[in-house]
């Protein structure tokens, strides 16, 4: 299917336009096993919170207490019964980590203040409307269900409809094209039907306002 058939005249493959990298691969399926395991986890992750009426606080808690538990009782067993401790791995990070990290934070930090201070200063006023509707946007589907459900939603969302677009990706552009032509036809159909009668009534006016005068 050539570019011309394709939304936006786009050259680049849905792979290449997510960065084609790991993330594209997880949202495309290339590595199914792990979609699969994201998708499942996230869904036991919402079944408890919004079923066994858990908060995050609460669950991390909990979670993190059986697990030093856990390794306390086994650490100490190993100890009274000569036996191996615990193989758990080095829990260091190195200078060179934290360092790309505050620079990865630092930098996307600097991004958004720099753009507040140009909406703040009308600046860009595109920015502005394009922040203000998004922000709109979320207080509309904020109002309508919990972050919790809309999370869940969004990751549903993200890990599907880009696999589904690719895969029948020449379906969906060929009909929305042809849809869009459709679409342009009948507004060229309506515009050219505006200007006719338009036309029609600056005649008629006209012919009125000739027999008013000649009268």
């Amino acid at each position: 299917m050539g570019s011309s058939n394709r939304l936006f005249n786009r050259q680049r493959t849905v792979h290449e336009i997510l960065g084609g990298g790991f993330v594209a691969d997880v949202m495309l399926w290339r590595r199914g096993n792990l979609t699969m395991g994201i998708l499942l986890v996230t869904l036991a992750a919402w079944v408890v919170f919004e079923k066994s009426g858990y908060t995050l606080l609460s669950l991390v808690s909990n979670v993190l207490l059986l697990l030093i538990g856990i390794l306390f009782l086994w650490a100490k067993s190993a100890a009274i019964l000569n036996r191996p401790a615990p193989p758990l791995p080095e829990l260091y990070l190195s200078e060179e980590t934290v360092n790309e990290m505050g620079a990865f934070i630092r930098a996307h930090v600097n991004d958004i203040l720099s753009a507040s201070k140009d909406i703040a200063l009308g600046k860009d006023a595109r920015l502005f409307f394009k922040v203000a509707g998004y922000l709109l946007l979320t207080s509309l589907v904020g109002g309508l269900t919990d972050f919790l459900t809309l999370g869940y939603t969004s990751l549903v969302v993200v890990l599907t409809v880009p696999a589904l677009y690719e895969r029948y990706e020449d379906y969906i552009d060929s009909y929305t094209i042809l849809g869009y032509r459709k679409m342009q036809q009948l507004f060229e159909c309506d515009k050219h039907r505006h200007k006719v009668w338009c036309f029609e009534q600056w005649r008629c006016g006209k012919k009125k306002w000739s027999f008013l005068v000649l009268s």
